[in-house]
């Protein structure tokens, strides 16, 4: 990224200080209210189909992204075959490949678990539109966050309100901004027992000016730095965390790695893989999955006295 590290550093510093007198705790709770939303408003699901696939069944659906709004999310949501109580996982794609940059990249995963009795719910993010990152607004950027997360964490109302979900046995995967975005969500949202982040970088700020530039590259990072995503990661402190990564990533160095794991509370694990920011490879996935049927297994019953 070719603006002043200092720069950047100085002004993440400054944002995330708490106010005189304030706490540490005081300052991120105005940063979680930035995300909050009528919990009780409706979703507005409307299905437009069902495909029975191998596994499972693919349900084609939407819902209303913020309370108050008209945009919508499209969303598949893969139900296991059979009845029974099932493990749930929220999947978010990454921005890459305009042909998986959008909820079917890992809609042939999702399958695969559903085999073994996991259901997923895969939605569009604002990345999903192929010319979002060229045409968006970047001073709109700060806005548009917020109201990405709202629509993650009304996906994970969604989830959790399946009557056949099993609320304490809840996952989060996230590829690239699928995974930024998720850490924000989890920072102030309890409810997943277990995450993998894929390709992700410490800080929204390192993927802000490829393309339009905002009005002043200082107030930018000024008025985004209360999304640093290191501080959102360190609240994470009731479930396990896996970060996968690539050793040939243009995009993520080995040192953002470092910040991100170190910000982390434990459980955790951090894996490289050789391969770039696709994260393409099989083993990658076979990784994440047995991670996926371990993290959120079912729990082993007491033994009779």
């Amino acid at each position: 990224m070719k603006f002043h590290l200092a720069i950047l550093l100085c002004a993440l510093a400054c944002a995330a200080a708490p106010a005189r007198g304030g706490s540490a705790a005081d300052a991120f709770a105005e940063r979680a209210a930035l995300f909050a939303y009528d919990t009780h408003a409706d979703l507005a699901i409307q299905e437009r189909g069902v495909e029975q696939r191998d596994g499972g069944a693919i349900h084609d659906l939407s819902f209303v992204a913020v309370p108050g709004t008209k945009q919508r999310v499209n969303a598949y949501l893969v139900v296991p075959s059979g009845t029974g109580v099932h493990a749930g996982v929220l999947w978010v794609h990454w921005l890459g490949e305009p042909k998986t940059s959008n909820r079917t990249q890992y809609l042939d995963e999702a399958l695969a678990l559903a085999a073994k009795g996991i259901e997923s719910l895969l939605v569009d993010a604002m990345w999903s539109d192929p010319d979002w990152y060229a045409k968006r607004d970047p001073d709109q950027d700060f806005a548009a966050s917020i109201r990405q997360v709202i629509a993650l964490r009304r996906a994970m109302d969604l989830l959790v309100a399946r009557p056949e979900i099993d609320s304490k046995r809840i996952g989060y995967v996230g590829h690239d901004f699928g995974g930024m975005y998720g850490m924000l969500a989890a920072g102030v949202d309890r409810r997943a027992k277990t995450y993998v982040f894929m390709a992700v970088a410490p800080s929204l700020l390192e993927w802000a000016f490829f393309a339009t530039q905002p009005k002043s590259k200082i107030d930018y990072i000024r008025k985004n730095a209360p999304l640093e995503l290191s501080e959102f990661v360190h609240r994470i402190d009731n479930a396990s965390v896996l970060f996968q990564f690539a050793k040939s990533d243009a995009y993520v160095s080995r040192a953002s790695t470092g910040v991100l794991l170190d910000a982390a509370n434990a459980p955790k694990e951090r894996k490289f893989y050789e391969a770039d920011h696709a994260m393409s490879k099989p083993e990658i996935a076979q990784d994440r999955d047995a991670w996926l049927l371990k993290e959120l297994a079912p729990a082993e019953p007491e033994p009779s006295r």
